[in-house]
């Protein structure tokens, strides 16, 4: 097989980490454009990888809520929902981003001195959506089970960590004298279910949000991504 020297380093993430040979190559270089190098096609039209991210965060999300809910049989529905907020949090998919190379593939621009530190997990969630589109959801899951959770994850790891990013960006507010205040409503979720979304405010300013079925979970989600993009803002050193 003839390939263009671009697609070279492509087909061999895709065999030798994911375990597949790619269809479409087209969606894979897709995922691995951050929005800081989006393509321009007109009309305010842009290619980059914030609409695979979107949907590979949903397609991730329920292939990790199937593969806890069979792995732990006797465990309750918050040692559940808080595991897999664990799995799919950005610190741990920039780790495993970190990991499995994505930080060599990704396209984004240089010229922004160490910012973007969450691309490698944003590009995880967007290579699932692609993986999703071109090969479907029973590649997905394998590629997802198999390679990510069994090879490159440590679960019961992650299982014990004690998840403290509210309190570090409580310290932080402390410290640095800026009022935290976490904002909790109950809203509908799927299948009539009640879900809790979060919104973070600084000084009564609303940064990040974020929903979960517990308001516990749905604070650390939402104080996570407040506290990486303080980290990408330089107002918290990494």
């Amino acid at each position: 097989m003839f390939l263009r020297q671009e697609d070279k380093a492509l087909y061999e993430f895709c065999t030798n980490v994911l375990g597949f040979y790619p269809r479409h190559t087209e969606l894979y270089r897709i995922a691995f454009t951050h929005r800081s190098k989006s393509k321009e096609l007109g009309h305010g039209h842009r290619i980059n990888n914030e609409r695979l991210e979107y949907l590979g965060d949903a397609v991730l999300s329920s292939i990790v809520a199937d593969y806890l809910y069979h792995r732990y049989p006797d465990k309750e529905e918050g040692f559940l929902t808080e595991l897999r907020s664990k799995i799919v949090s950005r610190n741990n998919l920039n780790r495993l981003g970190n990991t499995i190379g994505l930080s060599e593939l990704i396209q984004f621009d240089s010229r922004s001195n160490g910012e973007f530190k969450s691309k490698e997990g944003d590009g995880v969630e967007a290579l699932v959506g692609a993986i999703y589109l071109d090969k479907g959801y029973r590649t997905t899951q394998k590629v997802v089970v198999e390679r990510f959770l069994r090879l490159y994850m440590d679960i019961e790891k992650l299982a014990t960590i004690e998840w403290n990013y509210k309190s570090k960006l409580l310290d932080w507010g402390q410290q640095h004298r800026h009022k935290i205040k976490f904002e909790a409503e109950k809203i509908d979720g799927e299948r009539n279910r009640s879900e809790y979304s979060v919104t973070v405010h600084i000084d009564e300013k609303p940064q990040s949000s974020a929903k979960a079925s517990s308001i516990k979970v749905a604070e650390q989600l939402a104080a996570e991504k407040t506290y990486l993009h303080l980290q990408e803002e330089g107002r918290i050193k990494a």
